[in-house]
Parts: C-alpha cells; sequence; structure tokens
C-alpha cells in the first residue's frame, strides 16, 4: 500500500508519521531532538535540523520504503541565510530570537502600520522574519554579502529533500515581504533596508500551490534517510498552517494551541486586517487564510510554576483543578521570557495580588489561567479583526494533555472544548499535504476520509466568575481592550 511521511520540525524537536496515503491510517512515528535554545537570544544550526529529520525518519522502521511522498510543516518566520555554494551563512534566528526588537519598531515606524497590514498582512515584531533581515543588515552586513539563498526553516529542508529553492503561500504569508492577496513579492521592505529590491526579491524562494510538488528526493537525500529515490516533495507548509490542515478545520472554527509558545487561530475564506500587530493575516496551506495571534509563553510557563511547586505539569494540573472554581485575588501575568503579543519584548513574568494565604493549589491554578487569559484576550482580537469564530473551539499541543488547561478552557471561554484525538496535529497536516500533492486530490478530500474531525469535549462548570477573573488579568497585564490597546509601556 502507498504510504506518505508528514514532517513537523518544530522549535524543540523533529517528528515523523508514516501514514497510509487511503485511509491515513498511522503505521509508525519517528523523532530526533533539537539543541534547546532561550529566548532573548534563540538561534540554531540548520544542519541540526537535518540530522533530527534523519533520525526521525529512519525512526520509522523498514515501512519507510514504501513512502511515495513527503512533506515538511516547520516552524514559521525563522531566518535562514545560505550562500552560493549551498552552506549556511549563519545560525538561523529563530521567531522566539527578540534581538530584532528595534528593528522591527523602525521597519513599522517608516512605512506605518497601515502599510504593513494592507500589504503584507502582518504588522512587524521582533518574530517577524523581515525584522530579523534588518538586525542581520544592521549588525553582521558580511553575512548580507555572503548570502545567495533567503529561506525560511522548512523552506530549508524542502531544499535539502528536493534542491528546489521554494516555499509556500502559508509560511510565506508571515515574513512580512509576500503579498499573499495578490501572490507577488513586496520590494518595499528591501528598499527600506537599503538592499537592491530586484536583487533581493531574486533571492527569495518560489512560491508554489498548495498541491504542486516541489521534486523529488535528492539521490543523496533519499541515501541518507533510506528512502526511493522517487518520493515526491511536496511544498510544504508553516507549523500552524500544517496543524490546520491536521485538524481538519472547517470555516469559522478556532484553535488553541499551548506549546513551548501559545497560539490562536481559525480559518477563513478572507484575510484579517489588523493595524496594531495582534493579529498576523496569514494564509493558510489551502489557498485560504489563517488569521492567528501568537504569544511566547505558554507550557514553559506552567512547568516552571510546577518546579516551584515540587511537583512535574500532571501534578500541577491536579493542584489547579482542586482550586475549585471561586475567584483568587492573585495574578500571573506570564511574560517569563518577554512577550510577542501584545508586543512586550523586554517585558517580565509577575505575580500581581499575592497574599500570605495563597495555596498552592491557587497558584497552580492562576498560573494556567494567566496562560489561557493571554490566549482568549487573542480570541477576542481575532473577532475584533473581522474574523468569523463561532464554530468549535479545539485546544492542541503538549498543554491539550492536561486537564486543568482543558477545564480552564471550557470555564474561561464559556464554550464547550474539543480535544482532537489526533495530538500530532502538524506531522498529520504535512502527511495530508503529501497525500494530495501524491494522488492529484483537493487537500479537503482527505478531512472526512482520513476521518480528521474527532474529538473528545470537555464542558464548562457552572459559576465560575469568568468575566470577572479575566477582567483582573486584562488590569494586571495593563490592557484595556484585550491584546489591541496596551495601557502600560512596554519597558
Amino acid at each position: 500500500m502507498p504510504l506518505v511521511i508528514g514532517v513537523d520540525s518544530s522549535t524543540q524537536s523533529t517528528k515523523a508519521e508514516l501514514r497510509d496515503l487511503e485511509t491515513g491510517e498511522l503505521v509508525a512515528t519517528g523523532r530526533g531532538t533539537h539543541p534547546p535554545t532561550t529566548p532573548p537570544i534563540s538561534e540554531q544550526d540548520p544542519n541540526a535540523w537535518w540530522g533530527a529529520l534523519v533520525e526521525a525518519v529512519r525512526g520509522l522502521g523498514e515501512a519507510r520504503k514504501d513512502a511515495v511522498s513527503i512533506s515538511v510543516a516547520g516552524q514559521q518566520h525563522g531566518l535562514v541565510l545560505v550562500d552560493a555554494a549551498g552552506r549556511v551563512v549563519r545560525p538561523a534566528k529563530l521567531w522566539n530570537d527578540t534581538q530584532s526588537a528595534p528593528q522591527a519598531d523602525e521597519l513599522v515606524g517608516e512605512l506605518g502600520a497601515e502599510w504593513w497590514a494592507d500589504w503584507a498582512g502582518v504588522v512587524p515584531v521582533a518574530a517577524i522574519t523581515i525584522s530579523k533581515l534588518a538586525w542581520v543588515a544592521q549588525t553582521e552586513p558580511d553575512s548580507l554579502t555572503a548570502t545567495a539563498k533567503v529561506m525560511l526553516p522548512h523552506d530549508w529542508l524542502t531544499w535539502r529533500l528536493s534542491g528546489a529553492h521554494v516555499t509556500d503561500r502559508g509560511d510565506a504569508s508571515g515574513t512580512g515581504w509576500y503579498d499573499a492577496t495578490h501572490d507577488l513579492a513586496l520590494h518595499e521592505p528591501f528598499t527600506r533596508l537599503g538592499l537592491d529590491a530586484e536583487t533581493w526579491v531574486g533571492k527569495l524562494p518560489t512560491v508554489l500551490g498548495p498541491t504542486d510538488a516541489a521534486g523529488t528526493l535528492l539521490g543523496e537525500a533519499a541515501e541518507e534517510l533510506g528512502l526511493a529515490g522517487d518520493v515526491v516533495v511536496g511544498p510544504g507548509t508553516g507549523d500552524n498552517m500544517g496543524a490546520a490542515l491536521g485538524l481538519g478545520l472547517g470555516e469559522g472554527d478556532a484553535v488553541v494551541s499551548l506549546g513551548t509558545s501559545g497560539t490562536v487561530y481559525a480559518r477563513t475564506s478572507t484575510r484579517a486586517h489588523d493595524t496594531t500587530g495582534a493579529v498576523a493575516g496569514f494564509s493558510d496551506a489551502t489557498g485560504g487564510y489563517l488569521p492567528l495571534v501568537c504569544t511566547l509563553n505558554a507550557t514553559k510557563v506552567t512547568d516552571t510554576v510546577a518546579t516551584w511547586c515540587g511537583t512535574d505539569a500532571a501534578g500541577l494540573s491536579e493542584l489547579a483543578l482542586a482550586a475549585g472554581t471561586d475567584v483568587v485575588e492573585a495574578s500571573l501575568v506570564p511574560w517569563f521570557d518577554g512577550e510577542r503579543t501584545p508586543n512586550r519584548p523586554a517585558a517580565r513574568g509577575a505575580l500581581v495580588g499575592l497574599h500570605t494565604d495563597l495555596s498552592r493549589e491557587e497558584l497552580a491554578r492562576v498560573a494556567h489561567d494567566g496562560v489561557l487569559c493571554g490566549l482568549l484576550n487573542g480570541l477576542r482580537a481575532l473577532e475584533a479583526s473581522g474574523s468569523v469564530v463561532d464554530g468549535r473551539l479545539l485546544l492542541v499541543g503538549g498543554g491539550a494533555r492536561s486537564a486543568a488547561y482543558r477545564q480552564r478552557l471550557a470555564d474561561l471561554s464559556g464554550r464547550q472544548v474539543h480535544v482532537p484525538e489526533n495530538d500530532e496535529a502538524v506531522a498529520v497536516g504535512a502527511a495530508v499535504q503529501a497525500a494530495a500533492v501524491q494522488s492529484g486530490r483537493s487537500i479537503d478530500a482527505f478531512r472526512d476520509s482520513w476521518g480528521l474531525s474527532g474529538s473528545t469535549t470537555t464542558a464548562p462548570r457552572p459559576d465560575t466568575h469568568a468575566d470577572e477573573i479575566t477582567a483582573r488579568y486584562d488590569d494586571a497585564m495593563g490592557l484595556d481592550d484585550g491584546l489591541c490597546r496596551p495601557l502600560a509601556s512596554d519597558s
């Protein structure tokens, strides 16, 4: 039977899944780890990603030799610079590297937030790729001189697999130099960096369609991976776009994702427009749009608080549920590593409203609530940008395994929370893309045949005091209207 490989290359690791092309049945999984990073400087050698990809694919076992196609969904926004000989010029700056915050401010100041929202769909913050390129231009001009190709993380892995310098519309929509509405590279951002726009646009990858093939495996890559040489390589996409495919999202469905970072996004037919920078007007991997809000701090916050309490994530979850639903005076601001949304790269976390009788159970609950309130503010920002989010509310990522996160999201949102049956949505989505590229069928055709919409549900409890609790968090975070209008300075 023909099999497909879906790859999730995240900040922390590479995961590979081998699935039946027709049914989506999982055949095998493999994994390789990446070097750890800690903002504000967050960089990785792309060659480490390749080593992890080889380990993950070889971990699929002998069955991998029946694979007919492969696609990679990778961490968004990372900047990879490659020279004319195919060597990486410098370590890749990742999405959560905040060194480029001053350059992002300069870009917004020069062109205006309205221009960025209208043309690029995103207003630059430190996370966005154009900000990172601006940082390199200002601090490492020799690196730019050596650069022949500019790539995102998934682009680089696709290039190592196929030799094709390509990307997809979804991941490209998060760079700040691509207009997804008109499918063209923008010249103005490069001009603002003092670069020759025609030259630099020529260094960008070609944007492929959702089911266009990048090519077939290079001989060297096939040998390292233990795959056949005629395996088709899909265009790949960003990790959030891959997750949307793997979840079988319908229009109006909203997703809260809890991993190292937190995201909330929805599948829509029109691009979001938000000049505050809170909502990124991303495209998805099918030809539609995927407006998204990203926070830097999610499960790392509760993992840290668990350590303070002398327990682990599961133990902290039990403590949080034991705290019940009553209002707790304390609030935890979860900006432990600075924050992307709201744009506070130099901020730090805080416990507000402490009192001497605060219990371990209450501390555990306010930690979970702090992470979730930031993301629920993101959901409000999606609505304010014109996105319809009245469908299912899904919870995914490592945090979805936590009973406390599931219950508190239901309690604070007042909505039923759906947890998908598959917990590796990014890899599943990449496999869906690989299947569509190989078969010639549409991506949406696999939503039903692969059974991607299955989930378990958690309902909100009564008397959760959600409005009062979320208002306390808005006050603690210095926000007057969700993520849109910060009251306090970003210092």
